[in-house]
Formats: structure tokens, sequence, C-alpha cells
């Protein structure tokens, strides 16, 4: 029997399983392979470099020492291209185009012969639309990022990609930095290849894909352009061969223990809250669904450990010369399932047992000294959130945190541009500002635009911070007390939608609450007014699949049909 290995895996189908072995060998050799090459085992490598996509620029170097790694153990490296998505380069989101990422992945996996793939990646929303994919297609899978950037320096003061983005443009906004300001820190805010070196979506991805097993220990932390990035690519490589041997495939690692570690693990790290998000989508690919609810009681048990910025101080390259994740692991090992599978073939425990000692650092903190305590971010829920909203109250300013205010309502992205810096715009440092139509389907896409702009004549006049809320996202670079992810959307129907200006609204993070204060009567009339959800009427190609399949937050945001069946939950 013709065994289904190498070149005799997902053939083409011509109706002759020989001939299609006997074709597909006669076009492969024009690249000069020989057959004895082309009879070892044959790992993908996915190939998400893209002119576009600076964190991804290292990837050619990455993809030839992996290749070297993946000769040394006896088989055939073969890069495929996929979607390569750059978080800046993206219109209208990036986050509009994680899921089509994510089929080309499973896709491309399926229709091509390989015995185990290596998803090379780093960007926001590369990473999951990788484990994605990879999850569905079912292949022996391993994970290596492209490494954050190393930090940059204006004026002797450190700063990077992309917290510092934020501040800058804030500081410039208000009058505080000239043209010629601006445009020096611009220069040196991405000063080498790599992603974000701060605690990001990309940094928070990394982390937490090493915590799930589906990364060699020790790879999220290594920057972009160090040399030892390019050896974890050579045995990434190395190890791929063996995983293709063992069969060890990405449902195995993929538990619901596995998932609740790398939750933990975002949480300790002060990460992103669009992580969420990925790791819902992530874990909905093998049927597992994520309780909102278990995941505040987690993050209540759960300090915030590192001292990178938004939350903290330091940048990417600090922790991993802390140590990178290990450390961390280890201070929070008592709330661990250890016993979860890895890619190296060990459990979690094993590999932290394996690492090398701890030393003294002072990037992460002792589980008794934490950054921050009682939950990095808190889940909310009320009659303006009745599936949930997020907030992330490590970064937010702690007097703001209980807050009742007056509704400042922006119907959408155009009309928050329109009216924001307007010197008539009606608002107070003490009002609540609300973004409607930024979620899935209301954008579409749904937009890091949570992080909405404080007024300009606010900004002028010293205020830094205010309570925001929204159906959208935020960067995991951005700071602020944000409301965000608010479910249902409004587009769709949600609450949110109902909300107009000087309505009174209540942020009780304590008591974990978001509340309209308008009267039962009131919001009915008001939703009889609600125009139609958008749907894919009348739209073609992506867009229609987009706007007819994409779930709420609290799902992911997949595509609906690309979820099985929720048999697990987790936490």
């Amino acid at each position: 029997m013709t065994k289904s290995v190498g070149m005799r895996r997902n053939l083409a189908g011509y109706g002759d399983a020989g001939f299609s072995v006997f074709l597909r060998k006669a076009f492969i050799k024009a690249l000069g392979y020989t057959d004895d090459a082309l009879d070892r085992p044959i790992i993908g490598i996915v190939d998400t470099d893209s002119g576009y996509n600076a964190c991804h620029r290292n990837l050619p170097d990455l993809i030839e020492a992996a290749s070297r790694g993946v000769m040394l153990a006896g088989g055939i490296p073969i890069p495929f291209p996929v979607i390569s998505i750059q978080e800046s380069f993206a219109h209208p989101t990036s986050m509009y185009l994680r899921n089509l990422m994510a089929m080309d992945v499973e896709e491309m996996i399926r229709a091509q012969p390989m015995d185990a793939v290596i998803l090379l990646g780093g960007c926001d929303k590369t990473v999951p639309a990788l484990i994605m994919g990879a999850a569905s297609a079912g292949v022996p899978a391993i994970l290596l990022v492209s490494g954050p950037m190393l930090a940059g320096s204006w004026r002797g003061e450190r700063l990077g990609a992309c917290t510092d983005c934020r501040r800058f443009w804030g500081r410039y906004r208000a009058g505080e930095l000239t043209e010629q300001q601006i445009a020096e820190v611009n220069s040196e805010l991405a000063p080498t290849v790599g992603f974000c070196g701060v605690m990001g979506t990309a940094s928070t991805m990394a982390l937490a894909t090493e915590a799930l097993g589906m990364m060699l220990p020790g790879g999220a932390c290594v920057p972009a352009v160090h040399g030892e990035r390019r050896r974890l690519a050579e045995l990434t490589g190395t190890r791929a061969v063996a995983m293709a041997a063992e069969r060890l495939t990405p449902d195995q690692i993929l538990t619901p223990a596995a998932f609740t570690n790398a939750l933990r693990t975002v949480l300790a790290a002060g990460g992103s809250t669009n992580a969420l998000i990925h790791l819902a989508a992530m874990a909905g690919r093998l049927g597992i669904g994520i309780d909102l609810d278990g995941i505040d009681r987690i993050a209540r048990e759960t300090p915030v450990l590192i001292d990178l910025k938004p939350t903290g101080q330091g940048y990417m390259e600090d922790l991993y010369h802390a140590g990178g994740l290990v450390p961390m692991l280890r201070e929070i090992a008592p709330l661990l399932d250890l016993s979860c599978l890895t890619v190296t073939g060990r459990t979690l425990g094993e590999n932290l047992d394996a690492a090398p000692p701890p030393f003294p650092q002072s990037v992460i903190r002792p589980f008794a000294d934490p950054i921050f305590s009682g939950g990095a971010m808190a889940v909310l829920r009320g009659n303006l959130a009745p599936h949930g909203a997020i907030i992330k109250q490590a970064a937010a300013t702690p007097s703001l945190l209980q807050h009742t205010g007056r509704a400042v309502v922006f119907k959408s992205l155009a009309d928050l541009a329109a009216r924001i810096d307007d010197p008539a715009l009606d608002v107070t440092p003490d009002d609540v500002l609300v973004m409607q139509n930024a979620g899935p389907k209301g954008a579409p896409g749904m937009p890091e635009a949570g992080y909405i702009p404080i007024p300009k004549k606010l900004l002028q006049q010293g205020v830094k911070d205010m309570v925001r809320i929204s159906d959208a996202r935020m960067s995991g670079t951005a700071f602020g007390t944000i409301v965000l992810h608010v479910s249902p959307e409004s587009a769709i129907g949600g609450p949110l939608g109902l909300v107009r200006d000087g309505d009174t609204i209540r942020l009780d993070t304590a008591g974990r609450t978001l509340s309209l204060e308008v009267d039962d009567a009131t919001l009915a009339a008001r939703a009889a007014e609600q125009p139609p959800a958008p749907t894919g009427e009348g739209r073609r190609g992506y867009a229609k699949l987009y706007l007819d399949t994409v779930t709420q937050a609290e799902r992911g945001c997949d595509f609906d049909f690309a979820i099985p069946p929720i048999t697990r939950t987790i936490p």
C-alpha cells in the first residue's frame, strides 16, 4: 500500500494516485530536487514576509535557518507564501482580514504535501491566524515568531512602538511638541525590524503561544535582530521533523487546560485585551468555548508581574535579558496545569524544570510583590453590555474606575473624526465618550478605535484620560480608562446603539457593571427606530462572507461556519 506521507500526501485529483505522484515529482524536479530528497519527510514553512510588513522583514533569514534545521534532521523544507497582515497597513482593519488569513493557512496546508508545518509570523493578527488555520488543518505544527524590535531613543529617552507612538502623538496634539520634534520621534519609534517591543498584541500573543506549548521554550522574547532568533529557527526546523514522525498534532497540545494556562499568562503579563478575542477564536477551532465570567474569576487571582509598557515601564528586550517568559511562569506555576503537552514532546512542567536556573532581575516581579493586583482585566456586564465588555484596569486611571458621567456620543468612526477636535463640541472632563457602530459588523472589522482620542480642547487643558466606551477594540499598546468589546455590538441592535447625548452612564469596575441609566420604555422606543443590522446583501466576495458569518467578540469574531460544535468550556 502506498504510504500517504511526503510527496504522496494531499494528491491532486487525477483519478490515478500513481500518476498524481509521477506528475508532481516531474514538476518539482524542475527546482533541482533528487529522488532521494523527495523521499524524505516534507516540512512546509509558512512564509508571511511582505514588503509592507517590517514586523516580518527578517523572515527570509528565519526561513534559511529553519530550513537548515529541517535538513540536518533529514527532512526537506518547502516554504510557501500566505497572506501577510501588518497592523498599520491593512484597510479597513487588520481584524477584518484575520479570518481570511486563517482560511489561507488552513487551505494551503490541506492542499500541499507536508508532514509537518512551521508557522512563521509575528505581527498582531498573524499569530492567531496561523494557529487557527493550523488547528483546523490538523497537521503537526510549530510556531516561530519573528521576534520583537529593539527600543529606540530620543533626546536621551528610551522609546518604542507603539505605546510611545500614542503618548507622543497625544503630546503633539496638545501642542507640547513641534512638527520637527514629532518628526524626530517618528524616526526612533521602530528602529529595527520586528514586532512592537511593548506588551502589545504581538508580544502578548507570542507569550500566550509559548505558554500554550505551540512554540519552543524561550521563543517569544528573543529580539528579531539577535543571532539567538536564528538559532531558535534552526532548532524549530529540527523539532518539526521529529513532530512529523511522532504525529504530534495541534489538538494534542491545544487543550482546555493549555488555553487556561495561556489566559493566565496574558493576565500575569498585563497583556493586550485583543488576546481574549484571539484566544477565543483559536480555542473555538477545537470546539472549546471561553467563559467570560470564568476569565474574570481567574483575573482576580492572577497578579500582573511583568514591568513592561503600557502597564509598566520596560520593553521586550528587557524581558529577554531577564530570562524571557520562564521566570514568570515559575512565579505563577501554582496556578498553571503543568501536565500540558508541548511541541517539545515534554510537558510544560518538564520544560520549566529543564530551563536555566533563575537569577536576580527586576523586570518580572515576585508573586507577592506585583505591578498590579486585582486583575489586569475585568469583565463588565449590565444593561449596556448584556453579553459582556472588557476593561484593562491595570492600564486605567484608578480614580476613573468608578465613575458616573454624561454621554457624549459619536455614531461612527467618520462622526468621531469629524467632531472630536471641534472647539464647539459640548464635552467636559467628567463626561463619558461613547462610540457606536465600530464592532465586528458595524465598522466592519472591529478596528482598534476604542482608544478614542481625548478632545483637543480638553488635551490643551491638561486632561490625560476620560472614560471611553465602544464596541471596538484597542491596541495592546494603548492605555486609559477604556471599555471595549461591548456585546452585542450596536450595529446588530445592541444597547450601546441606544445611547444618546446627555444620557447618564455608570461604570462600576469593582462591581463589574456597566449601566445606562435610562428607563426601559425609552430604550424600547429607541430600539424601534434602529436601522437593520448590516448584511452581505448586495455585496460580493469576502465582504459578503464576512458580514454574513462573523461572530461577536465573545466568540472570537471568527466565521460561524469555521467553528465546530462547542463541547468544552474554559477556564
